[in-house]
């Protein structure tokens, strides 16, 4: 027997256990931090000794959890009372912000080696009274008696006067999650595809470009929306005068046509297919020439893209030339992978007899001297060894003075 219940205005309806479930929405309230940090050096610290009490030393604002910060440091202490016997040190909130909530973290950092920091932390422990509340712009956290003067200056955290000073914010952020009641799926972008198809047709194209040779139709808008130099080359004040065709020196046909063609699909060409050649050397060489290229027009998305290329394909053959590449065009990351690669005894020797490595010495050899070190670090069995090979080698030669030469171009 089922019962009756009232629907609506004056609706009558039979229900009965039979009937369909009602449906359960879900929501989730969720609490969490937005993390960052900072890194302080408060360099000349004896100089700043005696700039008064109260007085503090600030660091360069950066921003966590959406509001800026700073660090500041009291040489001669926060409080009358103290007599400057203290330094002070305190994380503010340097941006309009009400009732903010957050976590800290202050750190002087121990600069002997031997890891003994000093460590004022809410991260990690369980708070009585729940995150630091900073309720307006100029609201600090931190410590009056961060560290007795004279035990400071007579510490590892003190070097060539100096001090490192770490700072960890957490923001704390509430937020709702509630189930999606749709679900939609999205294909990836083809902007990308649309734009490479307008580069292939040549349809509304009202530039060349003249390559060893070549000519390549392009267009201007889409050139100046993704590189700066094309922009002032073509719209600037000191634009080309003949901007109908323009003549590119220093770079090659292949390369030219990579880079047009990053500039509208917004990924890299195969390599192979540019050159016509199926082997990695060809592919790295041409990634090497592209990136160069990219920091020549200000692409950084392609000049990274090179970069990572280049760090995948480091081999005997081409890592010396792909290390003053590096050196020249500020890959940091890709000089690293080189160095740490040569520095290994048994590639060491077989890099010193390319050609590549007589560039590198020619163009940069000021990386020489990073070399060693890296050689250096690698253990006294590397040491040893290139201190061998170094006397005679340097040149290029073998042990028995025979020239050695590996063609890369």
């Amino acid at each position: 027997m089922g019962t009756i219940e009232f629907c609506g205005d004056y609706c009558l309806k039979a229900s009965s256990s039979s009937s369909p479930s009602v449906p359960v929405t879900i929501s989730t309230s969720r609490t969490d931090t937005v993390n960052g940090s900072h890194q302080f050096k408060v360099s000349g610290y004896s100089l700043s000794k005696g700039v008064g009490i109260g007085k503090y030393i600030a660091s360069e604002t950066f921003v966590v959890g959406g509001y800026s910060w700073a660090i500041y440091f009291y040489p001669d202490g926060k409080s009358i009372e103290d007599n400057a016997a203290y330094v002070s040190l305190f994380i503010a909130l340097a941006s309009e912000g009400t009732d903010v909530r957050a976590l800290f973290a202050l750190t002087l950092l121990d600069q002997s080696g031997k890891e003994r920091h000093k460590v004022h932390s809410h991260f990690g422990r369980v708070l009585d009274s729940g995150p630091y509340t900073l309720k307006y712009r100029g609201s600090m956290w931190g410590y009056k008696r961060f560290f007795k003067r004279t035990l400071l200056e007579a510490s590892d955290y003190l070097k060539n006067d100096c001090l490192s000073i770490h700072c960890r914010v957490g923001v704390v952020k509430s937020y709702t999650e509630a189930d999606k009641v749709y679900s939609i799926a999205l294909p990836p972008s083809n902007i990308g595809k649309h734009f490479g198809k307008l580069l292939e047709s040549g349809k509304g194209s009202d530039v060349n470009f003249e390559v060893d040779g070549e000519i390549y139709a392009a267009h201007k808008l889409v050139l100046a929306a993704r590189s700066p130099v094309f922009k002032a080359q073509l719209f600037g004040p000191m634009k080309d005068q003949n901007s109908q065709c323009i003549k590119v020196e220093d770079i090659m046909a292949p390369v030219f046509k990579a880079l047009l063609h990053f500039i509208y699909w917004d990924a890299l060409p195969c390599m192979q297919e540019l050159v016509g050649l199926n082997s990695r050397w060809a592919s790295t060489l041409m990634a090497q020439h592209l990136l160069a290229a990219a920091d020549r027009y200000a692409l950084e998305r392609l000049k990274l893209l090179c970069e990572s290329e280049l760090c995948d394909s480091v081999a005997i053959n081409t890592v010396a030339t792909t290390l003053a590449l590096a050196e020249q065009h500020h890959c940091y990351q890709l000089k690293g992978v080189c160095l740490k690669f040569i520095a290994v005894p048994e590639n060491l020797r077989a890099v010193m007899q390319t050609d590549g490595f007589e560039h590198l010495k020619e163009s940069c050899p000021s990386v020489l001297t990073e070399l060693l070190q890296h050689v250096a670090m690698v253990g006294d069995h590397s040491v040893k060894a290139f201190a061998y090979t170094s006397g005679s080698c340097l040149d290029g030669s073998d042990m028995d003075g025979r020239r050695v030469k590996r063609r890369i171009y």
